[in-house]
């Protein structure tokens, strides 16, 4: 897609409501360029006058083409981008459930409504302004409330520690992470966590230098367990060691595939501590998961959480993804009963988001279901319902681009089984220190909105040299 503008330098959000309209097509941001044979384009221009400043969108889905103007009496951002989001609406027919939003945090901006304006008129402007859905509104609400109390516990020199581990045993079709599978990647594993370790020993030292508080550990990847016994023993004794623990909450370890899964790592995991954990199973068809290259069966789920239940963890939590290639609505709605008889505390779904890096981007076959919006969109709404009858209630939220109908990652949990780390993290209101490759630290200011994020090296060679 052609993106022109003209007048103005709002690029970031015209070039990202321009992705929700046409996720297929890249973005290009040129003046002086025609667009190709069939390609959508947009025109986005601002132009100061005597009644204040014009507004003008043009804008062509290939075939057909549709104009709207607007005046205003000031230069503003949001006229520029509620006039374009209007006319690729109209001219699309597309009703995105999050309006105009394109940012990660939803619930985070939708705090920021509600801290100025009170409950019911924060959360009606929150809705009107970016013409987000009654039904998205209503479930970022209810996230929003279910993690009042951990937000509001929160000390101003409390933060949480990630621990990445970029390793996995394959590399799933989907994934756009920076994981190495192990198949090329076994030699670096040693290396990496030695130097992990330094890490964390200096990391520990600047924290307690600064007098901070660890409230919350997260071991992620990758698939932690993906390390022998051994290892994973090794790094949760070391994080125990180094980091004073008498204020930390929760120690989680992402399990995540469950063919990594053995009593002997799950009996190191309870030993070193650890409290709660993943198996993330993303769907419970065996045709699915070999379609996104899962070398694990349904059956392999049921075991590990078999084996997870007989090493003594209480809190599990399963993710799910709407929108894998060969799924269906009826499919989804199978995958999440048999999940729901698993007992899990937490369940985690997914819409699927297809980024550049990965396999699926150039099998069309694959992004069928991807491509129909109303098909992820009955998934996700049968989820939200289901979960609720089950006794679940939505405590963290994200969204991500080019996911599977415009939708959302929504983390449910059973009455006091959230895992804080993912509402510090994902609603950014704590700080997180980062330690590994791939990790982002996320320092916040305790007294304002102000938040500094800090990336570590991005690949484990890298990491390494």
């Amino acid at each position: 897609m052609l993106l022109k503008m003209t007048g103005h330098s709002y690029r970031f959000e015209c070039e990202n409501l321009c992705r929700v309209f046409f996720p297929y097509s890249p973005v290009r941001v040129a003046e002086g360029t025609e667009p190709g044979p069939g390609e959508p384009w947009a025109e986005a221009a601002m132009e100061e006058g005597g009644a204040g400043w014009a507004y003008a969108v043009r804008a062509s889905d290939g075939e057909r083409e549709l104009s709207r103007t607007f005046t205003a009496p000031e230069r503003d951002e949001y006229h520029m981008t509620r006039l374009l989001f209007d006319t690729l609406s109209e001219l699309t027919g597309i009703r995105p459930a999050w309006g105009m939003l394109t940012g990660v945090h939803p619930v985070k901006l939708l705090r920021q409504h509600v801290e100025r304006l009170g409950p019911g008129a924060g959360t009606e402007d929150f809705r009107e302004k970016w013409l987000v859905s009654e039904a998205r509104t209503e479930l970022a609400g209810r996230v929003l409330r279910a993690q009042r109390q951990a937000v509001e516990e929160l000390r101003p020199d409390d933060y949480s520690l990630y621990v990445g581990i970029p390793f996995c045993p394959t590399r799933c079709a989907y994934c756009s992470f920076i994981s190495q599978d192990m198949a090329h990647a076994k030699k670096a594993v040693e290396p990496y966590l030695e130097l992990l370790d330094l890490e964390l020993e200096r990391a520990a030292e600047i924290a307690g230098e600064l007098g901070l508080r660890l409230i919350s550990v997260y071991i992620g990847g990758g698939t932690p367990t993906t390390l022998s016994a051994e290892q994973l023993s090794k790094l949760c004794g070391r994080i125990r060691a180094t980091f004073p623990m008498e204020h930390c909450r929760e120690f989680t370890v992402e399990a995540g595939r469950p063919d990594t899964l053995t009593m002997e790592k799950l009996l190191a995991l309870k030993g070193a501590g650890v409290g709660r954990i993943s198996i993330n199973p993303q769907t419970m068809s065996d045709r699915v998961l070999e379609n996104i290259g899962r070398r694990h069966t349904a059956r392999d789920v049921v075991e590990g959480f078999g084996l997870a239940h007989r090493a003594g963890f209480a809190d599990i939590n399963a993710d799910l993804i709407v929108g894998l290639p060969g799924d269906s609505p009826e499919g989804f709605e199978e995958t999440l009963e048999q999940v729901l008889g698993l007992s899990p505390t937490n369940i985690t779904v997914h819409s699927l988001a297809i980024k550049r890096s990965a396999e699926l981007v150039t099998d069309e076959g694959a992004l069928s279901l991807h491509k129909r919006p109303e098909a992820a969109a009955r998934m996700m709404d049968h989820a939200i319902v289901r979960l609720t009858k089950a006794g679940f209630e939505p405590y963290y939220l994200y969204r991500q681009t080019r996911m599977a109908g415009n939708l959302e990652n929504t983390g449910w949990a059973r009455p006091g089984s959230a895992c804080r780390y993912n509402i510090y993290t994902m609603d950014e209101s704590g700080t997180v220190i980062a330690c590994g490759a791939g990790g982002v630290t996320k320092l916040k200011d305790p007294y304002s909105q102000d938040l500094k994020r800090v990336f570590n090296f991005k690949y484990p060679f890298e990491y390494i040299s």
